[in-house]
Parts: C-alpha cells; structure tokens; sequence
C-alpha cells in the first residue's frame, strides 16, 4: 500500500545525472555518479545511502520528476541506515506521534494550518491574517520530517492518519475545502510528497506566500517600503515545491526588500544543518553554517527571512551573533503594514 510512483527505467537512462552530479555534499565524478546509481537502483549498498545529508535538492535537481531522494529514502529504510542515530530517531517517533486528544472545530475560509507548530500560533495576528481560522497540533502532523530520518514507513502510516483527521474534525461539518499552509514542509507534503506515494488528499492546497501576496495586494495603500537588504533561507521542503519560488521575489517586490545575489541561493542553497545536527555531523554542519551566513553578511544583508521553523530555530543564533535579523517572511510583512 502507498508504493512509490517511481520508474527505474527513467533513472537507467538518464544521461546526466543530475541527482547526484550536483549535489553539494557529496563529490563524485559522471563515471563515479553511474556506478553508485546502478548500486541504488539494484538495491546494492552505495555510499549515497550513507553520504546523503537528507537536504531533498536531489528532488528538484532531477529533470524527470522520478523522485530520486524519496527513492534514497526508501532504499535507506531497507538496509536499516539510520542517518539520524537509532537512539534519537526513536525519541523523536514517540514525542511526535499523534496525541489523540483532537476534538472537532468549526472553521471558516481561509483557514490557516500551522501543523505540528502550535507554538506559532501568534504569527497569526494582525491585518494580514484577519478573519482566518487555525488548525494545529500533533494529530494533523504531515510528517514530512521522517524523510531526514529514513523512516518513509512513519510517513505512509502517518499522513493518510492526519488528513483523515482533517477531514473527519475540521472539512466535514465546514465549507471549507482548502487550506492554507503556514509551512513549506506541509505544502510539499500534500502536493508532491503524497501524490508520489499515492496518498489522496481531499482538500485543496494554498502556499502561505501566494496567500501573502494576496493580501499584501488588498492592504497595498497601507505599505511602507522595508528599505533593505535581504537575505532569503531556503527550506529543504522547497526542494519539493520549486513552482512556488517565485513567490518569493513578489513579496519581496511588494514591500520594498531587496534580495540580495549571493552564491548559496535559489538552487544552490545550503541547508539550515538541523538534520547535519541530528545526524551528529558536526563539522560539516558548522562548516556548512559558516559559508552560508558569511555569504548572507558579505551580501550585506540586514535581514535572514525564513519560513520554516526548523530552520529558524537552528539559525537563528548564529544570524543574530552576525549581526543580522532573523525573521518569519510573515513578520515581516507585517512589518511593511506597520504592525
């Protein structure tokens, strides 16, 4: 139940490689790259499985849509390779399975899912989120994180669970059909990540920057510039969702923030190191830290502006110590609105 739309022979033929040729983590010449995919392809041990960083760039780098990474994942699961330690991964099974303790709630559109971040709830606040309903907690996690761990198994078995709940305490008894995600992770878990395994999804999806710009665009009189320069983190679920990158630049244009050119953006972005950090390695992380904010500072950036927490909460001290302001995307719109 819940296969992988996967086509082995797309991956056979495929000339260039992308998957793995332009990985930021792992060095291997076109020869090299050929032999660890026939490897991964057969179900042989391959040195991608315990090299890969988990980062999903593999998921965008791929021309074919074939979800290579989610392949990875998979294959990691199989051999039980754990890139996150067994100790820790098993900790985290257990404080981030659902609850049980959901109850139903009336909602109205456009409503507002803040998944497992219950903590975030008070971003929701203000002119631009006036009217909206929110929905969160553990029984409505997409699950999304269980790729950094190699556990596709948590996914299948937990994601058709929390759209159930969805469905059954907030879409029944409402007139509401689709949802507004607050996080990449949950927008890339219903359009893409659930498609790829089958997964039906009864609602429909909106990104929380194309909602942004819509109301940016209905409170445009009440904008004022930010002036500055900025610097934008990209999530590794965008890796999923790239169609919704230009998002990024509209909000960025509507209130006056200008994106800086720097070497480790849009497709060559680096990851936040949370799952370097959980995987234990630690050099790397801090080497990978490191090259990523002192180019965000070399830019001459003010602020760093996230949108996922993960990575928020991971970079958040290292861009405050240089000198830079770390900031939700959504707050600093609210920002521009004077708020």
């Amino acid at each position: 139940m819940y296969e992988l739309k996967y086509d082995k022979d797309i991956c056979a033929t495929c000339e260039t490689i992308d998957c793995l040729m332009r990985c930021q983590y792992m060095e291997m010449d076109l020869e090299s790259a050929r032999q660890e995919r026939e490897r991964i392809l057969n179900g042989e041990d391959s040195r991608v499985l315990t090299d890969c960083v988990t980062c999903y760039a593999c998921e965008e780098y791929c021309p074919f849509n074939n979800h290579p990474f989610y392949l990875i994942v998979d294959r990691q699961e199989e051999k039980g390779i754990w890139p996150v330690p067994k100790p820790a991964t098993n900790q985290q099974l257990v404080i981030m399975a659902p609850q049980s303790d959901i109850a139903p709630k009336k909602i109205q559109s456009p409503t507002i899912n803040m998944c497992a971040f219950s903590m975030l709830e008070g971003c929701i606040r203000g002119s631009l989120f006036e009217g909206t309903s929110i929905i969160s907690g553990s029984d409505i996690f997409c699950n999304i994180m269980w790729l950094h761990f190699a556990k596709n198994s948590t996914i299948r078995e937990r994601l058709p669970k929390a759209i159930d709940n969805i469905r059954e305490y907030y879409l029944k008894d409402s007139d509401v059909d689709e949802l507004v995600h607050f996080h990449d992770e949950c927008y890339g878990a219903y359009t893409h990540l659930a498609p790829a395994f089958g997964i039906e999804v009864p609602f429909s999806s909106i990104h929380l920057f194309e909602y942004l710009i819509r109301r940016l665009d209905d409170l445009k009189d009440r904008i004022t510039p930010i002036n500055q320069k900025v610097a934008y983190q990209r999530p590794c679920s965008s890796r999923l969702i790239p169609e919704t990158q230009h998002f990024v630049d509209e909000i960025f244009t509507r209130i006056g923030a200008d994106r800086v050119d720097r070497k480790y953006d849009r497709e060559n972005a680096l990851c936040c190191t949370f799952a370097q950090q959980a995987q234990q390695r630690d050099e790397t992380a801090d080497d990978v830290l490191k090259r990523n904010i002192d180019d965000m500072v070399e830019a001459g950036a003010a602020y760093c502006v996230f949108n996922c927490p993960a990575c928020f909460f991971t970079m958040s001290e290292a861009v405050t110590n240089s000198g830079m302001m770390p900031i939700l995307m959504s707050d600093l719109c609210q920002i521009a609105l004077g708020e």
